[in-house]
């Protein structure tokens, strides 16, 4: 009896503990996102003091090795943290800090491929490629459309040119040149805290940096940033958006129309941004938004959630929807490039529009010309399906793949007849994300279902392992009672060996597409930045590097001569 006393206010102060709850949750995810885009920044501001010739091969590798150490010595803090947490108080925060830990992580990594852009163009203020090629003509755009006027291209995506004419306004005295070489390292440096913070939809931390971000740094780009991010975003807002649809028949009203308009905004800002892969992504996103429509719980709230998403994306982006369903259809691309020449059905490594030196093409594999990856890539789309097929985030993915895949074709069978291309090429990266998120899911599977294997007595804890991928806590957090019975190692080294090796991963990758833009004039992707060093100044001098002190109004064009 003296319990039943403290039972009643107990319970009514229980009360507002979701909200409490929701107000939590944001509050992180916004430290989360500080933490990240302050990360990315510390690697690119380190990089402008270096002191070194950029067109030096010996000047490169010191410059990389520079940026690793300074990566690795972040990171290991980061990690540091995380260990202490662990020790201290009893582990009381150990959960945030493996948190702030995971988007460091991801932010440094960004920040790394930034910082080696800025290494790239040390002593011009150019982009890279100058005003060659799509970078002449984005800049030309964007300083038509902050003066007023159309662009050159009316399909072309208008948030880029937009905010290029504006920041070059802001910053730049309306030079639209020098303020994309800002944009290019910026863009470079955001995209992994984007990519890691959409993936958050979805995922825990830990898991959002190791199946989320680690996948989308084999597609880091910063030549042209923008394209690449919207494509690494738009797949988890996507799977979101289809785990959100599968649940509207239970939400209430206001929720469900609010949940509706984010998407249909956020989908909106990415289409102004790149629209190319909605295109490629169709039908996959309809079959899922089809197969996983609330039928049997809620029609009416499926459909009043997918027309919220509707109407706010009209409103964001309805006109230029309408000039791309008109006027795109008349927009022809007659350009072959390198990779229009060579087996359609090979999309596990882009040669870029400059190849360089290219030797048998597609590598030759030990499988009837197909390489390892590329079966081991297949075995893991089947495998996902089969570990995953009643959740909604591996079958959108698997179709999203799929789709990308007939669409390819499709366009690539009709290359002859039309001796047009339509960007088919450009599939190679969707199709190589989508496949690197499903190995990466099949691993996220296999830990679900090694944390459902549980010894008899703990079924109380049992309904916790699927909350992952769902946006939920870490599943680990709940199944420690259950591993420590059956004398599996605890949670807490897991995350600290996950963070390690993704931290030694990242930097390697990172590494590797920072040195993709050194410059050299080798007729590769380098020539980019190589010709930034060559072009004169609008004050009439040449770039502090430029090679024996020459530069010319256009700069160095034998990169012509490798372009097919």
């Amino acid at each position: 009896m003296p319990s039943a006393a403290p039972a009643a206010p107990t319970a009514a102060a229980s009360a507002p503990a979701p909200r409490r709850g929701l107000r939590s949750r944001g509050a992180l995810l916004l430290l989360e996102a500080a933490v990240a885009f302050a990360a990315a920044l510390v690697l690119p501001l380190l990089a402008r003091g270096f002191k070194l010739d950029p067109l030096n091969r010996i000047a490169q590798v010191s410059g990389l090795a520079a940026l690793q150490l300074r990566f690795a010595l972040l990171g290991l803090v980061l990690v540091a943290a995380v260990v202490l947490a662990m020790r201290l108080r009893r582990g009381r925060h150990f959960d945030l800090a493996a948190r702030l830990a995971s988007a460091g992580i991801a932010g440094l990594a960004g920040g790394f491929v930034a910082a080696g852009a800025v290494v790239s163009l040390l002593g011009t203020p150019w982009p890279m490629f100058g005003l060659n090629g799509d970078s002449g003509r984005i800049v030309e755009w964007a300083h038509a459309v902050a003066n007023g006027r159309p662009s050159g291209s009316p399909v072309y995506p208008p948030l880029p040119l937009y905010t290029l004419g504006y920041y070059a306004e802001w910053f730049h005295g309306g030079n639209t040149a020098y303020a994309f070489k800002d944009l290019q390292i910026l863009g470079a440096a955001a995209f992994g805290p984007l990519v890691y913070l959409a993936w958050r939809l979805l995922l825990s931390p830990v898991r959002a940096l190791a199946f989320g971000v680690v996948p989308a740094f084999a597609l880091i780009d910063a030549y042209k940033p923008y394209s690449q991010t919207v494509l690494v975003l738009l797949v988890p807002v996507l799977v979101a958006m289809v785990v959100s649809l599968r649940r509207s028949g239970t939400e209430g009203w206001r929720p469900l129309l609010l949940k509706g308009a984010g998407f249909g905004a956020l989908l909106g800002v990415l289409f102004l941004t790149y629209s190319g892969w909605f295109l490629w992504s169709a039908g996959g996103v309809f079959f899922a938004a089809l197969l996983y429509f609330p039928w049997k719980t809620g029609r009416l709230k499926g459909a009043a959630f997918m027309g919220a998403a509707l109407g706010a994306f009209l409103v964001v982006a309805g006109r230029y929807l309408a000039v791309m369903l008109t006027e795109g259809q008349t927009t022809k691309d007659y350009n072959f490039r390198f990779d229009n020449f060579t087996d359609p059905a090979y999309y596990l490594m882009w040669r870029t529009d400059m190849p360089g030196k290219v030797g048998d093409w597609p590598p030759p594999g030990e499988y009837g010309g197909v390489g390892l990856f590329a079966l081991v890539t297949f075995v893991c789309l089947g495998a996902a399906i089969w570990l995953g097929l009643r959740k909604p985030m591996v079958v959108t993915i698997a179709a999203m793949f799929l789709s990308a895949w007939v669409m390819r074709m499709y366009i690539a069978s009709h290359m002859y007849e039309t001796q047009t291309v339509q960007l088919y090429t450009r599939t190679n990266n969707q199709l190589l994300y989508c496949g690197l998120i499903l190995c990466a899911l099949v691993a996220h599977l296999v830990s679900l279902r090694l944390a459902e294997r549980r010894p008899a007595g703990t079924a109380g804890t049992a309904g916790t392992a699927g909350t992952a991928g769902t946006g939920g806590a870490d599943p680990a957090a709940a199944s420690a009672p259950r591993r420590a019975a059956a004398g599996l190692p605890g949670r807490e080294g897991a995350v600290i060996g996950t963070l390690c090796a993704l931290l030694l991963l990242l930097g390697t990758v990172s590494s590797s597409m920072a040195d993709r833009y050194m410059p050299a004039q080798d007729g590769t992707y380098r020539i980019l930045p190589y010709v930034s060093h060559t072009i004169r100044q609008q004050d009439g001098k040449c770039p502090r590097f430029a090679p024996k002190g020459e530069c010319s109004e256009d700069g160095d064009q034998t990169w012509l001569s490798y372009v097919r």
